[in-house]
């Protein structure tokens, strides 16, 4: 992956500095969290169930609240993120209420290097596979660190929405990945005047790309689902239509906003 280097460092800077933001931004809510409250949406928690008991990695988890929300649910939960700031406040966060939540600071792409264990389920959510270029290289670890017969489960903003521009006022970006998307960016999705100010880069992945990578690894899709909101209001022009799901204004029903994958490892 040496190709990638720069690109997975200054977005480890980028990351780095978000982190401190979106600590303390309502978006994140982490004093509701601190109180007890579910910071999970409805989606994945509806879709993974009781998670009791079991074994979780999750891939790219930022600071770790999803992480320990898993925790809280009876999950005996890994939190794997690039960013040595997100881990640094997520093992913080995790010795001040007193959880048992495990976390590493690593590129999902070397975690062989420091993790040597099975799992029941591999989780990711939101926002995470586009600020990764190879697909079979994502879909591979997966694979890895599966049990036989446990399942991956990914919920994530559909690709349709990262083909606009910033304000969605037209279409910007291929739908697959044809090259590395390069943006200035400023601020960030919690703090758009957040004095944050570097170039990220990202990679734009069809569904029929992302299946096909979990296939290829030898993952059964159990389902593949869409949904035609966010469950955050991350994006710029977003609207509210019923409590905890948004449209885009203009866009309101017409595309879906986000997609879940269930796959299941068969293997012996």
């Amino acid at each position: 992956m040496s190709d990638y280097t720069d690109y997975f460092t200054a977005n480890k800077e980028l990351w780095n500095k978000r982190t401190a933001v979106h600590l303390n931004s309502s978006f994140y809510n982490l004093a509701g969290f601190k109180s007890g409250e579910d910071v999970l949406t409805p989606i994945e928690m509806n879709e993974l169930g009781n998670v009791h008991n079991k074994k979780m990695l999750h891939l790219q988890c930022h600071f770790g609240m999803d992480t320990m929300n898993w925790a809280r649910l009876g999950a005996n939960v890994t939190g794997v993120d690039l960013s040595n700031e997100a881990i640094a406040e997520a093992i913080k966060l995790n010795t001040e209420l007193g959880m048992n939540a495990t976390f590493i600071c690593s590129n999902i792409y070397d975690l062989k290097e420091h993790i040597d264990e099975k799992f029941d389920i591999v989780f990711t959510s939101y926002g995470t596979i586009g600020w990764l270029p190879d697909l079979d290289k994502w879909a591979e670890i997966i694979a890895h660190f599966l049990k036989p017969g446990a399942v991956f489960y990914i919920a994530d903003f559909h690709p349709i929405v990262w083909m606009f521009n910033d304000d969605f006022s037209h279409l910007q970006y291929a739908y697959n990945n044809q090259e590395v998307i390069i943006t200035e960016s400023q601020g960030t999705y919690t703090d758009r005047d957040a004095d944050i100010k570097a170039k990220e880069y990202g990679w734009n992945h069809s569904i029929s790309e992302i299946l096909n990578a979990l296939i290829r690894k030898g993952l059964a899709i159990q389902y593949f689902n869409e949904f035609m909101y966010s469950p955050y209001p991350c994006f710029n022009n977003t609207i509210e239509f019923e409590k905890g799901k948004w449209h885009i204004k203009g866009l309101e029903g017409k595309i879906p906003m986000v997609y879940s994958i269930m796959a299941k490892n068969n293997a012996e």
